[in-house]
């Protein structure tokens, strides 16, 4: 940690109600439309509130010398996160995942609104813990998790890292086209995109993947290994299926090279807006990453 006061920076993203409200104008509207739908504006008003009270409790609770900011999902890539930052994703385990690429060693802290709402896998704490987690962290008296991350590199010197998974293909549902180089073996393949998942993402995308396809992977979040699976790979005169899955390891990067005249993209644990172009020619490396996201435990 850094020497200065720490500054909590709280992440989250806009309520189904913020959403409505933003299509819709009024809660007059919103109404009508989830009337429409067989659905009750206090159900989702009562989500948001819980929400809002949350955020509210863990403001209280950071303790009065140090400073807080707050940064809406959607903006993350335009945030600038400092040093001496405790990062406080408030919501559901994507939250966390969305905020990983941009730290590098901050200590971040889960808290769950409603632990009933999801896995709490990454969101793991509860509001009424923020005061002493808060303490102890500040004072550095705390177990830290290092999960693994993943790091796409271009050719061009581009880089992307992802906590959960790296996509690469095209942006549309079209076929992705790239040749494909893992384990000392290449072939050119044509298939719905490649994922490259950490032990973190074995339990997201890769998991229904994994599930569909009978190609199981096992370990640690924090095992610096990941998995690659491609996607419905199609097999035809030109393209191949042989390279479907495999590991990566520190020793053992995946490269692929586009074959996408236009439309290829590689992006991270969901965020679509904060891409990387991968159209023809592009050749990529994807490995562990030097960095772990410091999930404390």
């Amino acid at each position: 940690m850094s020497t200065l006061k720490p500054r909590v920076v709280i992440v989250e993203r806009e309520t189904e109600l913020e959403a409505l409200l933003a299509r819709h104008a009024t809660r007059g509207q919103v109404a009508f439309f989830l009337e429409r739908h067989h659905q009750s504006l206090a159900e989702i008003d009562a989500r948001h509130r819980l929400q809002k009270d949350v955020v509210d409790a863990v403001r209280s609770a950071v303790p009065d010398a140090w400073s807080i900011a707050r940064v809406a999902r959607a903006d993350l890539d335009r945030f600038l996160f400092f040093p001496n930052d405790i990062v406080v994703p408030v919501g559901q385990d994507g939250l966390v995942a969305n905020v990983a690429k941009y730290l590098d060693g901050q200590p971040v802290i889960g808290i769950a609104p409603d632990p009933a709402s999801g896995e709490g896998i990454l969101t793991r704490h509860a509001p009424a813990a923020a005061a002493s987690l808060f303490r102890r962290t500040g004072a550095g008296d705390i177990d830290i998790e290092p999960r693994a991350m993943v790091e796409a590199e271009t050719d061009t010197g581009e880089t992307l890292t992802a906590l959960n998974e790296i996509f690469l293909g095209h942006r549309s549902h079209q076929s992705a086209r790239y040749e494909i180089e893992a384990g000392g073996q290449a072939e050119f393949q044509s298939s719905s995109g490649v994922i490259v998942a950490t032990g973190t993402g074995l339990t997201g995308w890769a998991r229904s993947i994994m599930e569909a396809t009978g190609q199981d992977f096992a370990f640690a979040p924090t095992d610096p290994t990941a998995a690659f699976f491609a996607r419905e790979p199609w097999p035809s005169r030109l393209s191949g299926t042989s390279l479907r899955a495999g590991r990566i390891g520190p020793d053992t990067p995946l490269r692929l090279v586009s074959r996408m005249n236009e439309g290829g993209v590689i992006f991270a644990d969901g965020i679509e807006q904060d891409f990387l172009h991968f159209d023809w020619g592009t050749g990529t490396r994807i490995r562990l990453a030097d960095r772990a996201l410091a999930l404390v435990a």
